[in-house]
């Protein structure tokens, strides 16, 4: 292992901490200019957008919260427009590029990338990216369906394709994407928003090398990432070698009912770590398909759960991790399967990795969480308003407890990171649908001696004459486990309540609902960490006062007998031992 006083700084350590927290700040104002001038509410409200700033390498050097499965990859992304193009000496002060292919991004085509280069003194220096997601691209059902069988049923593909050309607008390209769209004012107003924030990151990259120098700014960026990758190793060492692996499945694909198989094996070899995914479901005719430079964005994701957490990401992490995949996987997709929903089986991934290596990462680890975005959509036309709606939103659930805590409740996926839950009060004022109830859904974390966050309880109801009802819930076959005889939290759950009826699902496209229809979603919870009957009775007490689990789930679960008196609950702690001895 290496010791901290080997390391030789080439520029002054102060200095590179200013520049390392100066390139950090430009992102995060790239950040908020794109949230701040953007049209549709699923950026400037929810966050479904991530930044970063590049050198001329495409190599990390700030990059502001976000979603972790865009920050990890719009490096691959400026690689592939470079190579796309025929080199960086292809490049001109003002140009910018979109792209959104599946195959090559690696996310579903809404979610689009915009690229610009940043010259200085004639010379390139860096790139400043976006990637947001625009609620509709042309697709063959508003937003994205959840029964596309290839990628042209789900709107239009972009591969890197040049919208300024040395500062000037291509207005033809951009008036043949924009109006593929269903809601064309937000798809240009979206652009250009991300076309500021690319400006707002070129000038900010600009400002910090007037200001140090462009020579200073290179030595401090090689100390920054060989303080990362040194960091990397040392984490990676005091993992003992050995092959670490797990397996799960998706519920299906969206159009079969077979399970979607996620196999994962971890090799670590002293500084070394290797992921190999062989084994997992080939790709599928459904949607559950996945770019490969998306999957090695989960895989690092993965990796940044366990390997110093608290650490900056920069260009110089992941150098000594190997990820293996196998092509025409369901993480190597290719020409012409869906990829809609490519993010299902990488939460999985995320989740898997972690699994396997908690027998000899105890004190990091933590059990699974709930496991996807969870997506309910309603799309239709709003009385009120005389306009065409369209609504989507990821919906939030319960993360898994680790050695020191609970898990966490009512957060967003792990892919998602940042994302942001949509106001009921935005809302309610921007779409026909009112939110009659909100809250945790009870008793949904798994038991355990630390236990699992709780999922919610969210109802809808239908306030225009008709729409289409779309639903993406997975993870019921194989919810959030428990480690260390911690046990799973509750599975997904959604109820259509009409008039006369009640229907059940979780998946489902283009299903029609009328005015006063109620959808109930109700989210997984997270998995338990250690025997439920180790947990403090004082703690599973002050969970049934808050309402997070009921008296039954006290006793069944963890072993804790309460009793009603004088208007409040009490533990018998007699009968709590007696019931804890006989039934473990």
């Amino acid at each position: 292992m290496r010791e901290e006083n080997q390391f030789d700084f080439l520029e002054n350590p102060v200095t590179t901490e200013i520049i390392r927290n100066a390139l950090s700040s430009a992102a995060e104002e790239m950040n908020e200019s794109l949230a701040r001038s953007s049209y549709s509410p699923i950026i400037y409200e929810m966050k479904d957008c991530s930044v970063g700033i590049f050198n001329k390498d495409a190599e990390l050097l700030g990059q502001s919260s976000g979603l972790p499965m865009f920050l990890g990859n719009l490096d691959e992304c400026i690689k592939l427009t470079t190579e796309y193009i025929g080199g960086n000496n292809k490049y001109q002060p003002g140009d910018i590029f979109i792209m959104n292919d599946s195959y090559m991004a690696g996310t579903h085509l809404n979610d689009i990338t915009v690229i610009s280069p940043i010259f200085y003194k004639n010379d390139i220096v860096g790139f400043s990216a976006t990637r947001a997601h625009w609620l509709d691209l042309g697709a063959k059902d508003p937003g994205y369906p959840m029964d596309a069988t290839e990628i042209y049923q789900e709107g239009v593909r972009i591969p890197p394709t040049k919208i300024y050309d040395a500062g000037q607008p291509r207005k033809d390209i951009i008036d043949l994407i924009t109006m593929n769209s269903r809601l064309r004012k937000s798809a240009l107003g979206d652009l250009n928003a991300q076309i500021a924030a690319c400006r707002t990151g070129e000038n900010r990259m600009l400002d910090i090398i007037k200001r140090h120098g462009l020579d200073t700014i290179q030595r401090s960026i090689v100390d920054i990432f060989k303080q990362s990758e040194i960091m990397d190793k040392e984490h990676i060492s005091r993992i003992p070698d050995g092959v670490y692996e797990e397996e799960g499945t998706l519920d299906n694909d969206g159009v079969t009912d077979e399970p979607v198989l996620v196999k994962v094996k971890v090799t670590v070899e002293g500084e070394n770590l290797k992921i190999d995914l062989t084994g997992s479901s080939k790709q599928r005719k459904g949607m559950t398909n996945c770019g490969l430079a998306q999957t090695i964005s989960a895989c690092r994701v993965a990796f940044k759960h366990l390997i110093s957490p608290d650490s900056q990401v920069t260009g110089g992490n992941f150098k000594t991790m190997e990820i293996v995949v196998p092509k025409k996987t369901i993480f190597s997709a290719e020409e012409p399967v869906a990829c809609g929903w490519y993010f299902s089986a990488l939460g999985l991934l995320i989740d898997l990795v972690i699994k396997a290596l908690s027998p000899v990462l105890k004190e990091e680890s933590a059990a699974a969480h709930y496991g996807d975005s969870m997506v309910v959509t309603f799309a239709g036309y709003d009385d009120k308003n005389d306009s065409s709606f369209l609504y989507v939103e990821p919906t939030a659930g319960g993360w898994g407890a680790f050695a020191a805590d609970d898990g966490q409740s009512g957060l967003i996926n792990n892919v998602n990171g940042d994302f942001k839950n949509l106001p009921v009060e935005v809302l309610e004022d921007k779409y026909p649908l009112k939110i009659n109830s909100y809250g945790l859904r009870a008793n949904s974390g798994g038991p355990g001696r630390n236990r699992g966050g709780l999922g919610i309880k969210r109802e809808y109801e239908l306030l225009s004459k008709d729409a289409n009802l779309y639903l993406w819930f997975e993870r019921s076959k194989t919810p959030a486990w428990g480690l260390f005889n911690g046990e799973s939290g509750q599975k997904p759950r959604v109820t259509v309540k009409r008039s006369i009826e009640e229907e059940t699902m979780l998946k489902v496209n283009a299903r029609p609902i009328t005015q006063g229809d109620l959808v109930v979603v109700e989210t997984g919870g997270g998995g338990g960490f250690g025997h439920p009957f180790d947990r403090t009775p004082v703690l599973v007490l002050e969970d049934l006062l808050d309402g997070y689990i009921d008296k039954d789930e006290a006793q069944n679960k963890y072993g804790v007998v309460v009793e009603m008196k004088l208007d409040s609950y009490e533990i018998d702690y007699s009968k709590t031992e007696k019931y804890r001895r006989i039934n473990r």
